[in-house]
C-alpha cells in the first residue's frame, strides 16, 4: 500500500507494527490456503491509586493514553484532580493513574456491586449526568472541511484498511486531521483520544471527532463530555445516539461516505460550502472495511 508523504497527523496508526497483528493460515472458499495478518487483542487492567477499576480488551498501544481517556470520560478524573504519575507494566498488563488525593469515585466503587466484572455498568448513570446543563460550543462546520477530511482519512495506511475488526477514531481540526487512535472496540479509540487531549491540555471547542463506527449512545455521550462539538462517521445511528446528541446540541454526521452524508442533529451548524457534485464517488474497495 502507497505511504502517504504529507499527512499532517501529529499520531498516526502504525499498521507495520508487528504486535499489534499475528500472522495466520487459513483456506478460502475454492479450499485454497490463504495468509492473513489478524488483529492482536489483549487484556489491560486500569487502576485509579490502588482501585482496580476494569479490565478492558485492547490491541495494545498507548495504554497510558487508553486508561487517562477512559477514567476522564467515566466522570472518573475531573479538572480538579492532578494527575502525578501514570505508570505501564507491559509484563502485567497493568496500568496505574496515580492522583494527589484518592478520588470520590473510588470511594464510590467500594460500595458497588460490579457487574459482568466490569466497572461500565456502574459509572454509565454518571456519564449520563455529567450531561446535565452541558452546553457545547456553536463551532460551525464547513462541508467543504468534511469531504477532505474524509477523503484524507479513507487514504491513510491503517490497521483499519490492513486487517478490519478494528475501528478508528481521528481527532481532527477544521479540515487537517490530528490524532488518528484505532482498536478493537470504538469506545476505546475514543478514550485514547480523550487521554491525548487530558495529557497535553488540548482545547475541544474547535475540534472535530470522525469515527469508522456506528454513532452509538456512547459515542455520543463521550464526544459531549470531552467538549467536541461535531461527531462524524462513516457508519449509521442509533435512535439513542441521535436523541442525545439532539438533547446536547452536538452536531450528529453519519453515513459519510464519498459525495454522500446524512446529518441527524446540529444542521444549523453546518455551511453547506462545497458542492456535493463536484466530490468524487468513493472507491468500492475503501467501502469494505465500513461494514464491519
Amino acid at each position: 500500500m502507497a505511504r502517504l508523504t504529507d499527512t499532517p497527523y501529529l499520531i498516526a496508526p502504525q499498521p507495520d507494527l508487528p504486535r499489534l497483528t499475528r500472522a495466520v493460515t487459513g483456506t478460502d472458499q475454492t479450499g485454497a490456503p490463504v495468509d492473513l495478518r489478524v488483529v492482536e487483542e489483549r487484556p489491560l487492567t486500569i487502576y485509579l491509586n490502588s482501585r482496580e477499576i476494569v479490565t478492558a480488551m485492547t490491541i495494545g498501544d498507548y495504554p497510558a493514553y487508553l486508561a487517562l481517556g477512559f477514567l476522564r470520560n467515566q466522570g472518573m478524573l475531573s479538572d480538579t484532580d492532578v494527575v502525578t504519575g501514570v505508570d505501564y507494566d507491559a509484563e502485567l498488563e497493568v496500568v496505574v493513574v496515580r492522583t494527589t488525593v484518592e478520588t470520590n469515585h473510588e470511594a464510590k466503587l467500594q460500595k458497588k456491586t460490579r457487574t459482568s466484572g466490569c466497572a461500565i455498568g456502574t459509572v454509565f448513570g454518571d456519564m449520563m449526568a455529567g450531561l446535565d446543563n452541558l452546553a457545547l460550543p456553536q463551532t460551525p462546520v464547513r462541508t467543504s472541511d468534511l469531504y477532505t477530511l474524509a477523503a484524507t482519512i479513507s487514504r491513510t495506511p491503517s490497521l483499519y484498511l490492513e486487517a478490519g475488526a478494528i475501528h478508528g477514531t481521528v481527532l481532527c481540526q477544521g479540515d487537517t486531521p490530528l490524532v488518528y487512535m484505532e482498536d478493537v472496540g470504538r469506545h476505546n479509540a475514543v478514550d485514547k483520544i480523550a487521554g491525548w487531549m487530558f495529557a497535553e491540555d488540548i482545547t475541544p471547542a474547535d475540534k472535530l471527532l470522525y469515527t469508522t463506527g456506528r454513532l452509538t449512545s456512547e459515542m455520543v455521550i463521550k464526544t459531549a463530555l470531552m467538549g467536541i462539538p461535531t461527531l462524524v462517521s462513516r457508519s449509521g445511528f442509533t435512535a439513542w445516539g441521535v436523541e442525545i446528541a439532539q438533547q446536547t446540541g452536538l452536531t450528529l454526521i453519519g453515513r459519510m461516505k464519498g459525495q454522500r452524508f446524512t446529518c441527524l442533529a446540529g444542521d444549523h451548524r453546518l455551511i453547506r460550502d462545497a458542492d456535493p457534485a463536484s466530490i468524487p464517488e468513493e472507491p468500492r474497495k475503501q467501502g469494505r472495511k465500513a461494514a464491519e
